[in-house]
C-alpha cells in the first residue's frame, strides 16, 4: 500500500466556543478522488481548509505525504504549492487579465516564467483566445475555470475544491464539471466539497458524508447513494435527491 497523500488522525476544530470539527480521521490515497457531502454547517468546508493549513487544527495530525503539517511553527510555504485550494468565489484580481492572474504565483513563488505551461493550460481548459480578457469580461463558468488553471499553474500534486459550482448559473456548471472531469482522468489527487450529487456518484472513488463534525459514514458511491446504511445519511440523501 502506498503512503497516502493525505492523511488526518483525531483533527480538531473550535471557532470560540463552537466545536466544528470533531476528531476527525480521513485518508485519502494518490489519484483518489473524495467528494465531502452534507449539510450546511456540519463542517465540510473547515475540514478542507484544515487539509492545507489555511485552519489551524486545534488537536491531531494532517500529514501530507508522511510529513505532519499540523505541527505548531511548521512552514506552510512548500506545502501550499503541493496542495492547491479553489473556493466558489473566483477571487480573480480585476485589474489583471486572465492571463496575468495565473502568472503572478509562479512569478513571485516560484520565480518560474512559466508561459508555456500557463498557455497550454488556458488551451486545455477551453479559455485560450481569453487569455487577454479581465474578469468582468468573462462569464462566471470562464472566472472558475481560470481559478481553477491559476491553482494548477503551481503544479499541484493534490488539489482541494470547495463548493466551486455553487456560485454559478446552472447552464455554467457543467463547463466546470468538465473540467474536474478532465483532472480526474490524469489521476489527480482531489478532495471536493460538492451538492453535485450526480457528479459525484459518476465520479468519485469515495463518498464521505459528514454530519455535526464528524464523517458520519463513507464508502464507494454505489452504497453511500443506493444503500447507506446510517439513518441520517438516509435522510439527508432523501432530502437532497427528491
Amino acid at each position: 500500500m502506498p503512503e497516502p497523500r493525505l492523511a488526518l488522525r483525531g483533527v480538531t476544530k473550535s471557532f470560540g466556543e463552537v466545536r466544528v470539527l470533531h476528531g476527525i480521521n480521513l485518508v485519502v490515497q494518490p489519484g483518489e478522488m473524495v467528494c465531502l457531502i452534507g449539510a450546511s454547517g456540519s463542517g465540510k468546508s473547515t475540514l478542507l481548509r484544515c487539509m492545507n493549513g489555511l485552519e489551524p487544527v486545534d488537536d491531531g495530525e494532517v500529514r501530507l505525504d508522511g510529513v505532519d503539517i499540523a505541527e505548531p511553527g511548521f512552514d506552510l510555504g512548500p506545502i501550499r504549492q503541493k496542495i492547491g485550494i479553489v473556493f466558489q468565489s473566483f477571487n480573480l484580481f480585476p485589474h489583471m487579465t486572465a492571463y496575468d492572474n495565473v502568472a503572478l504565483a509562479p512569478r513571485r513563488v516560484l520565480g518560474e516564467d512559466a508561459r508555456e505551461r500557463i498557455v497550454s493550460l488556458f488551451a486545455r481548459f477551453g479559455l485560450g483566445a481569453h487569455m487577454a480578457k479581465y474578469p468582468d469580461q468573462l462569464s462566471g463558468g470562464q472566472q472558475q475555470r481560470v481559478a481553477v488553471i491559476r491553482a494548477l499553474a503551481m503544479r499541484p500534486q493534490t488539489m482541494l475544491f470547495d463548493e466551486i459550482t455553487s456560485a454559478l448559473d446552472p447552464e455554467l456548471v457543467g463547463e466546470v464539471l468538465d473540467v474536474l472531469r478532465q483532472l480526474r482522468d490524469d489521476g489527480m489527487t482531489m478532495v471536493l466539497v460538492t451538492h453535485e450529487m450526480g457528479f459525484a456518484r459518476e465520479l468519485a472513488d469515495r463518498i464521505c458524508f459528514m454530519d455535526q463534525g464528524v464523517v458520519a459514514e463513507e464508502g464507494p458511491p454505489d452504497v453511500i447513494f443506493s444503500k447507506p446504511q446510517k439513518q441520517r445519511t438516509q435522510q439527508f440523501l432523501a432530502s437532497i435527491l427528491r
